[in-house]
């Protein structure tokens, strides 16, 4: 096993795709802290501290799993962690730009910090946390996609929004 990984990302709801890539992670590293962002410019339905508690419910049988949440440049968050390595999902090919340009950023920001690309199980590659909230506003069943709970929470939280 290796060392200390961290899993950031805004995680706005939660998704079966991102507890495969824990799951992935956790047979990689011997810890991996997954970290919320708080990142107010992606318009998140969740607040930091619901999204922190749905990764916690749905994480709470993995071990080595920890769960926090970071606010500013991801790589100073790793530092204080220190971890060497971030670790990001791939779903789709227009996944790769974006990403690629934040890895290259970060690795010149601190060269000390490596970014390892997991891509989830065929299954969850073409989902994501937008894609769901659209599906879910128009009361989709999303068991499929998500927890029962989150699935609660995003459609309770859907029925405010309108």
């Amino acid at each position: 096993m290796c060392q200390k990984a961290i899993y950031p990302g805004s995680f706005d709801p939660v998704t079966y795709g991102h507890i495969d890539l824990i799951k992935r992670a956790q047979d990689i590293f011997s810890e991996v802290i997954v970290a919320v962002a708080h990142n107010p410019q992606k318009k998140p339905l969740f607040s930091v501290k619901e999204r922190v508690g749905m990764l916690k419910k749905a994480t709470r049988d993995l071990k080595g799993i920890t769960i926090d949440d970071f606010d500013g440049l991801v790589i100073d968050y790793a530092r204080k962690q220190k971890a060497k390595v971030l670790i990001r999902g791939l779903r789709m090919i227009s996944d790769f730009e974006y990403e690629f340009q934040m890895a290259l950023t970060n690795r010149k920001l601190n060269p000390h910090i490596e970014t390892i690309f997991l891509m989830p199980q065929e299954s969850f590659s073409y989902l994501s946390s937008k894609l769901l909230k659209e599906t879910a506003s128009l009361g989709a069943d999303l068991s499929f996609f998500v927890p029962d709970f989150i699935e609660e929470a995003l459609k309770k939280k859907l029925r405010k929004v309108s």
